[in-house]
């Protein structure tokens, strides 16, 4: 215990000596988590669109009004001329193109309809497919209001009608910070806990201290106890840190479930990740291939995490992918928790699947030190 208690000493010393990695540690992912849920934004705004209406008429102009007034696009151009507008959209200062044909009022009063035509630049798949559905339903509410107004209601045959009543649970406001935060949060923790930690590790092969504590009575699971628990002791502290004094003040986020249930969760999850650190940590010989490995895992983990992108929209063999990735399971927890307000009981598999990991990595990780200790 002795033993275990001077390592702790020891590492923490290094670790408040050295401004570099303080920073990296206690200033970035505040840094981070107050700049990127400004940026990550589900919702798209100020489309740019350009309208050719070649009809000119009273029945166009409500149309093109309408469009503007959506909040969704930023008309950049409004003419009469379809190739002058793919001029624009060639030279992307213009997402989408909407054609309002000649004859456009007079074939929606006599013939009771009428085409529209809509190009769209899909060099951004997102946005384009975004700004078409925007579109779509713009011009489905507006041929509503003009059969409202063209067709004279029936006083004793009224039309059947369904009207569907939406609550949005969780998050009524459908603020994407919300859903944001969390999950940014739990990347951050996660950062902190695989990069800095296999960091840590190699930097005692490259000065060659690892040799000495090798030939000394120190046992192996007290060296490897040292190096983990300042970082897990760091890995609460920031999560706390942007818990209460980011997502809280900052964002107006407050949890709806158990606090003490995050953290119980939080522990176990720093074990695991910290163990996947470690493991890194036995493969890399300097700081530079262990930079490299955790930036592969890390990016991997965030892509296929479901942070930015939903899980039930990717392909079945990026499913399987995400069941062994552990920020999956993290993020998870955090949105049902400070969300929803889930209990133990809704998060057991969740435990017992992180307390896997956490075995596997740091029992790999242990192993393979033997080897090459």
């Amino acid at each position: 215990m002795k033993t275990l208690k001077f390592l702790l000493k020891k590492e923490f010393r290094q670790i408040f000596r050295n401004p570099t990695i303080l920073k990296l540690v206690m200033l970035v992912p505040v840094i981070q988590l107050l700049i990127l849920p400004l940026a990550a934004d589900f919702e798209i705004k100020n489309i740019l669109i350009a309208v050719v209406d070649q009809d000119q008429s009273s029945y166009s102009r409500r149309l093109v009004s309408k469009v503007a007034a959506g909040g969704y696009f930023k008309v950049v151009d409004h003419g009469t001329s379809f190739p002058e507008a793919f001029q624009l959209l060639e030279r992307d200062q213009a997402d989408l193109i909407l054609e309002i044909p000649r004859g456009f009022e007079r074939n929606l009063i006599r013939e009771e309809s009428e085409q529209l035509y809509v190009a769209i630049n899909a060099i951004n798949g997102a946005k384009a497919n975004v700004g078409g559905v925007y579109l779509r339903n713009i011009v489905s509410d507006f041929n509503q209001d003009i059969r409202t107004e063209l067709v004279m209601p029936r006083r004793f045959q009224a039309a059947p009608a369904i009207e569907v009543a939406a609550i949005n649970r969780f998050n009524p406001l459908l603020n994407y910070r919300y859903f944001m935060v969390p999950g940014i949060l739990a990347f951050l923790v996660t950062l902190v806990g695989t990069y800095i930690c296999s960091l840590n590790l190699v930097k005692e092969k490259e000065t060659g201290t690892i040799e000495q504590v090798n030939v000394t009575p120190i046992r192996k699971h007290h060296f490897i106890l040292g190096k983990l628990i300042p970082f897990w002791v760091i890995g609460m502290f920031i999560f706390s840190v942007g818990l209460f004094l980011i997502a809280g003040p900052v964002y107006g986020i407050t949890a709806a479930g158990s606090i003490g249930l995050l953290y119980a969760y939080l522990g176990l999850y720093l074990v695991a990740v910290l163990g996947i650190g470690l493991l890194i940590s036995t493969y890399a010989r300097t700081q530079q291939q262990a930079m490299s490995l955790a930036f592969f895992f890390i990016m991997i983990f965030l892509l296929m995490s479901g942070l930015f992108t939903p899980i039930e929209g990717m392909p079945e063999w990026a499913k399987w992918i995400t069941r062994l990735n552990p920020v999956t399971y993290f993020i998870e927890v955090m949105r049902m928790v400070i969300m929803k307000g889930s209990g133990f009981r809704e998060l057991v598999s969740h435990f017992l699947v992180m307390a896997g990991f956490a075995v596997f990595f740091n029992s790999w990780a242990v192993l393979n030190y033997k080897k090459t200790g």
